[in-house]
């Protein structure tokens, strides 16, 4: 398949998906995870119909930036963000997906002041518990909320989860509907910031119909689009900017 029908197979995937429980498929972006892809692929998908791109380092996402890469796409970071990269991308992307702590969430604050601007964000919870991965816990998510909420530079539009790799049709399912009620929960208790959170961006390649049947407004989908990305060998090069 050409990147064209693998783009167009992913929408209909999402539309099925969406349709099947009764929602308009234009409730949902498919954010392209361009991780590891050229500037070139980008625009490639942009043309395809691709309407936002998904990052997971500063030193690329910069370089595609420098190139023009992105065009008319918005611009989601959706990796996991170290503090000290912060001021490569307050103001450079329209919503970072992964804050994943007080201490990410005040320097986001922090040079979003210094910059005049107000950065969209999600609050990137670990729904599973894994000690492998980023995050805050379910319990602590609402805390952190609240804390967002009283901050001036920051707009907070919702939750991201990354669950565990489904190794089978609906392994994350109860993940993706323990997300959903903790969005709801905590978008009924912030209501000068109701119509702002409205983003709950969960699922990839191995599960995002399931994240849709479960209410994702935001999947982030990278091997169904481009293939399968470089050896972890190769992959461990550009580990060390970020």
């Amino acid at each position: 398949m050409t990147l064209e029908e693998r783009i167009a197979a992913v929408k209909e995937r999402i539309a099925a998906a969406a349709r099947e429980v009764g929602r308009a498929p234009e409730e949902i972006t498919l954010v392209a995870a361009t991780k590891t892809q050229s500037s070139q692929t980008i625009r490639s998908a942009i043309a395809a119909g691709i309407t936002a791109c998904g990052e997971n380092r500063v030193q690329e996402m910069t370089a595609h930036l420098d190139d023009d890469a992105y065009g008319s796409a918005a611009l989601h970071f959706i990796g996991h963000l170290q503090t000290n990269k912060v001021k490569y991308v307050v103001g450079r992307v329209d919503l970072i997906e992964s804050v994943d702590s007080l201490r990410l969430l005040e320097a986001v604050e922090a040079q979003g002041a210094k910059l005049g601007v107000v950065q969209d964000i999600l609050l990137e919870v670990n729904v599973a518990g894994e000690a492998s991965k980023s995050g805050i816990s379910p319990l602590e998510a609402p805390e952190l909320a609240r804390l967002a909420l009283e901050m001036p530079h920051v707009r907070l539009r919702g939750l991201m989860a990354i669950p565990p790799v489904a190794y089978e049709a609906g392994a994350n399912r109860h993940f993706f509907h323990q997300m959903r009620e903790l969005f709801v929960d905590i978008r009924q208790n912030v209501t000068d910031n109701v119509y702002d959170m409205d983003c709950l961006s969960m699922g990839m390649s191995g599960d995002f119909e399931d994240a849709v049947r479960e209410g994702a407004t935001l999947v982030r989908v990278g091997t169904a689009l481009f293939g399968p990305r470089m050896s972890a060998a190769q992959d461990q090069e550009g580990k060390s900017w970020g």
